[in-house]
């Protein structure tokens, strides 16, 4: 097993190599935040089996389209994605930003179909999982079927605070909110909890939290003249995270937009 990822400079990732693009679940760094988590080796090489192949998406690319029929999950070797309903009238609503470790296609499990897209924010690699083949390892393999169920949750869970997140907070809460939520997520995988790039724009941000392009920029304006973080194109670096957490967690706050 491989350790994580050492911490890195804001938006890159770890070097590579043809090595780490043959290996299977037992040598990638990111098993302990994907599918293999708490696995024993034998288990671990099961699910290895089951795994299809690795598959390279170029940024902008579609990995899958809202209504096309569910086969496959994906686990994020490395890159990010943007996942976005479409509706009636052509409008896109981004619904997520995920990365290495992360599952895509979840919701497409109980109706069979996928409902959103998911898009390349950056080059990406992601293991097809074809759902029909991990389903029979939830049987042999019990331990993966509990993990399943609690990314599942997660998952729940991640949609229920994205709903709060648009209905009840200001603003600035808001952006600190998604802010603190990228920083613990970058931390987790290895890299540095305070600095990184934004790998989506800032038109993409303000979809997701309900805000114009413009009230984006005003409040990287405001954070920066706060001295909350710096801001260098799409480098962000956290300058105070303590009172940043206090402004996610509605415990402090700034005067509203103008």
């Amino acid at each position: 097993m491989q350790n994580a990822p050492a911490p890195s400079s804001p938006g890159t990732h770890p070097a590579v190599t043809i090595h780490a693009i043959k290996a299977g679940c037992a040598g990638c760094s990111m098993q302990q935040l994907c599918l293999p988590m708490g696995l024993d080796e034998d288990d671990m090489l099961r699910l290895d089996k089951v795994i299809g192949r690795r598959r390279r998406v170029a940024r902008d690319e579609r990995l899958y389209q809202m209504g096309q029929p569910f086969r496959n999950l994906y686990a994020i070797r490395f890159g990010h994605f943007k996942t976005f309903h479409v509706n009636a009238a052509g409008d896109e609503q981004i619904t997520g930003f995920q990365m290495a470790g992360e599952l895509l296609g979840m919701e497409a499990i109980s109706g069979e179909r996928y409902l959103c897209d998911a898009v390349a924010l950056d080059d990406c690699e992601v293991c097809e999982i074809p759902f029909s083949a991990l389903e029979g390892l939830f049987a042999q393999v019990p331990n993966l079927l509990r993990h399943f169920h609690r990314i599942m949750s997660q998952e729940i869970t991640r949609e229920q605070n994205v709903m709060l997140l648009l209905g009840n907070m200001r603003a600035e809460q808001r952006f600190a909110v998604f802010l603190v939520n990228l920083a613990a997520r970058y931390s987790a995988r290895g890299y540095s909890a305070t600095q990184f790039q934004l790998r989506m724009s800032r038109e993409d941000i303000g979809n997701y939290l309900g805000l114009t392009i413009e009230s984006i920029s005003r409040l990287l304006a405001r954070f920066k003249k706060l001295g909350l973080l710096s801001v260098e194109k799409r480098g962000i670096m956290l300058l105070d995270p303590v009172r940043l957490k206090a402004m996610a967690a509605g415990t402090t706050t700034c005067s509203p937009l103008s």
